[in-house]
Formats: structure tokens, C-alpha cells, sequence
């Protein structure tokens, strides 16, 4: 794509100029395949596009989406996070499973046949509502907010940080990753609930990877500041930190075994701008 369009995009956006890069180097190759497999296998297309808390894949999935409705297909961005389970439900978990299980986010906390009904929709010839997640409510929008499309539609790109993801032997399992997983689930009860509902197939898998777990913190808190801004709600930096403690079993696993079976894989530095292949 032209670089006007880039730009267009960017002012529309209100995206920092460095996403350039970005759209050079994820969102127009992606677009590109996409938009192959969907001429070459004739029916919709669906990819996962996964990578940790803070790595850019909502941004990532609606450049892509944009960049595919520019070359005449139809294409619509998902993200796991609006499949969250209600606050009521997770708070059952919470009582029935593990007290964990309330803090969205790790695998068990999404409504799965939520999300298999939309995609199975957006396959089919209709109309769909596409649910949304309120964070700073830690809720799901009432459904009169949600939006609606025509289906089928000709590509699916369905972001979410555990996407893809495999489920961990019981050895991995045996030893805490972090001191919420030591005080909070001495016995393994939660991570062994979470692994068991990891492993499902999709079309694509593309994988985000990050520099080193550590970054994640950081790119998660500087999220949770702009939700802040834009809100005038959210979580501190401290309380940010134990959110993505939930999360880090998992996201080292997927750092360390993702890459080798991903269809595509984009590294990414420190400041979350992709590396130019060599």
C-alpha cells in the first residue's frame, strides 16, 4: 500500500508515527497472505494472532482489517477480551473452583461457546452481534452496545494474548512461577484448572514475540495509563502488577514454545516496534 495511506491512517488513528513501521513490517505482509489464502481456498479465512499483554495486537488486527477492506475484502477484527465471562460468572468460579478465577484474563475465564458461536456466524449468511468488554467496568457491555455486521465475511482475525496456546506437562506445572502462584495457589489447583483449557486449532497462527517477559509489565501498565486517561478508571501501577502475575506462567511457556510451530512469528524490541527481518 501507498505510504499516503499510511499516514491517512495514522492521523485517523491518533497513532504515534512510529507505527509506520508496523504496518511495513506486520500489517502489510499479513494483509498480503490473507488476502492470498482467501482468493486461493475460496471461503473464510480465520487467523489467531496472539502475543503478550501490551504488545499492539488490537492495533495490529485493525490495521490489518483496514488494510484488507481497502483491497475489496471483508474483514473484521475480534479480540478474546470482549469473550470475558461476566463478573457474576467468574465470581462462581471463584467459589466453586479457585478464588483466582475471579481476575479476568487466563484461560477459564472467556465464554468459549460465546466465541465459537460469533465465529461459527461469521461464517455463515446472516447478521452477528459482536460482544464488548468494559475494563474499566470489568464487565460485559449490556448487548444494546454491542455492534453488528453482515456475514459471511472474508477474513477473521481473532486477537487474543493465550491464542493458540498448549497446554504444559504436570512437571511444569509442579513449581510456582511467581509468589501469587506461591501464596495464592500452593497447591496448584488454579494453574492446573488454566492448563486444562488451553489447546484449540485455527487456520493461521501468528505470533508476536517479545523481547523478554519483563518488558510485558511495563508495555501492560503504560496500557492501563492511557486506559486511565481515557476512562478516568483503572488499576495502579501496583495492582498492574499482580494482574500480569496471572498471566506469566502462561506467556513464558508460549514465548519459549510458540515460535517453532507459528505460521508467522514478528519480533519485537523493547519499545514494542517490530524488527526488521534481516
Amino acid at each position: 500500500m501507498a505510504k499516503d495511506w499510511t499516514s491517512k491512517y495514522i492521523a485517523r488513528e491518533g497513532l504515534p508515527k512510529s507505527f509506520r513501521a508496523t504496518v511495513e513490517i506486520i500489517c502489510e505482509p499479513l494483509a498480503a497472505r490473507l488476502a492470498r489464502l482467501r482468493q486461493a481456498r475460496k471461503k473464510v479465512v480465520v487467523i489467531g494472532l496472539c502475543g503478550p499483554q501490551g504488545s499492539g495486537k488490537s492495533t495490529i488486527a485493525a490495521a490489518t482489517a483496514q488494510l484488507l477492506e481497502d483491497r475489496g475484502l471483508t474483514a473484521v477484527a475480534l479480540s478474546l477480551d470482549d469473550f470475558y465471562l461476566s463478573k457474576s460468572s467468574r465470581e462462581r468460579l471463584a467459589r466453586e473452583v479457585h478464588p483466582l478465577l475471579a481476575t479476568r484474563g487466563p484461560p477459564g475465564t472467556h465464554d468459549v461457546a460465546l466465541a465459537g458461536a460469533v465465529l461459527e456466524q461469521l461464517r455463515r449468511p446472516g447478521r452477528v452481534a459482536l460482544p464488548t468488554f468494559d475494563k474499566a467496568a470489568d464487565e460485559r457491555a449490556p448487548r444494546a452496545a454491542w455492534r453488528t455486521l453482515a456475514t459471511p465475511v472474508d477474513v477473521v482475525i481473532f486477537e487474543g494474548w493465550c491464542l493458540g496456546a498448549r497446554s504444559q506437562g504436570a512437571a511444569a506445572l509442579a513449581q510456582p512461577v511467581n509468589a501469587l502462584e506461591a501464596e495464592e495457589d500452593p497447591d496448584g489447583r488454579w494453574r492446573g484448572y488454566v492448563n486444562a483449557q488451553l489447546d484449540g486449532p485455527y487456520q493461521e497462527l501468528v505470533y508476536l514475540q517479545p523481547p523478554s517477559f519483563e518488558v510485558v509489565l511495563g508495555w501492560r501498565q503504560e496500557q492501563e495509563r492511557k486506559l486511565i486517561a481515557a476512562a478516568g478508571a483503572g488499576m495502579s501501577d501496583a495492582e498492574v502488577a499482580r494482574f500480569v502475575a496471572h498471566y506469566e506462567r502462561l506467556t513464558r511457556w508460549m514465548m519459549a514454545e510458540t515460535p517453532d510451530r507459528a505460521r508467522l512469528v514478528f519480533q519485537l524490541g523493547k519499545d514494542r516496534r517490530p524488527v526488521a527481518p534481516e
